[in-house]
């Protein structure tokens, strides 16, 4: 294993970053930057750019390599830049990866190819491919593959010297079957990841809730503090009850983090539910949230949903 895979294997908590718009449908770097600073200032230790909290499926290559660029000229240093440069085809994952690199990301995330699936064999070529160039986390998300990457073959690629571990997805049993065979893994499941964290093995999480709440699941990743995971169960439940990141999308515009501006095919929750996650968010307390204006529901006017950048 190299120095830097190593270091990048005692990193306990990943926020899975969101992607704030302007409001013609460009990235907002200003609204990104206050996010990631108010991350760096609660405990977070690294982010993902351009995951699928991040929208990378929904950003080009030229907005997502030039994202993981400004993080890198911004923040570099302060903490760990994980650039989602993984793709369905090989040979876009490599491109991507060498260029994410080449900006001076700190790893990469992998995924096995989702929709053109392949065989077991076919997953770990696709993978080393990528892993050549840099430390690297595998994404195990079978609910969005449409396919596991087993055990059996993760196993044939953990001896590689850049790879880290894997974001899984699959519950706590297959988080305590691969830590026991030496594999690190990080939960990739909020609602489960205080007892994957310390009762499964896992080393920590990539979390979305960390967007809304970073110190409080940083608390949940340095001690076990069960009264917290069961206090923070409705926003669980609140930011995953649409597909993400329809709900963290939504909670940061209602806390003035981002403007109130989606690219399709996201949309905003349903005001009812808006109103339920303000009181949430009082229960769980405003001050521990990237709340930069005044906490409301917003009425369902105030959002625009755009196709991708210079909307009209």
């Amino acid at each position: 294993m190299t120095t830097a895979t190593m270091e990048l294997r005692k990193v306990r908590l990943i926020t899975a970053v969101k992607t704030p718009y302007l409001q013609d449908g460009n990235v907002d770097t200003e609204a990104f930057d206050k996010l990631v600073e108010h991350q760096i200032l609660n405990g977070v230790e690294g982010i993902i750019i351009g995951g699928t909290t991040g929208e990378g499926h929904l950003l080009s290559w030229d907005e997502h390599l030039c994202l993981i660029a400004h993080t890198k000229a911004k923040f570099g240093g302060r903490i760990v830049i994980v650039g989602n440069t993984g793709s369905n085809s090989t040979s876009e994952s490599v491109w991507a990866t060498k260029k994410g690199f080449a900006l001076g990301m700190d790893a990469s995330l992998l995924i096995n190819p989702y929709y053109g699936k392949t065989s077991d064999k076919g997953i770990v070529m696709h993978l080393e491919a990528g892993l050549r160039y840099g430390p690297a986390f595998i994404y195990n998300v079978p609910g969005r593959t449409g396919q596991d990457i087993k055990p059996e073959v993760i196993m044939q690629i953990k001896d590689h010297k850049h790879f880290i571990g894997v974001k899984e997805c699959m519950g706590h049993e297959r988080i305590k079957e691969l830590a026991d065979k030496g594999v690190c893994c990080w939960s990739g499941n909020d609602d489960q990841m205080h007892l994957s964290r310390h009762k499964y093995g896992a080393v920590g999480v990539i979390s979305v809730t960390s967007n809304i709440v970073p110190a409080l699941v940083k608390k949940l990743m340095t001690e076990q503090d069960d009264a917290l995971d069961a206090k923070l169960q409705p926003l669980y439940q609140w930011l995953f009850t649409d597909p993400n990141p329809i709900g963290v999308n939504t909670m940061l515009m209602m806390l003035g983090t981002a403007k109130p501006v989606f690219r399709l095919p996201y949309t905003f929750v349903p005001r009812e539910r808006r109103v339920q996650g303000v009181e949430i968010l009082k229960a769980v307390g405003v001050e521990s949230c990237p709340c930069f204006g005044e906490l409301k529901a917003l009425e369902d006017g105030d959002f625009k949903h755009v196709i991708d950048g210079d909307a009209p």
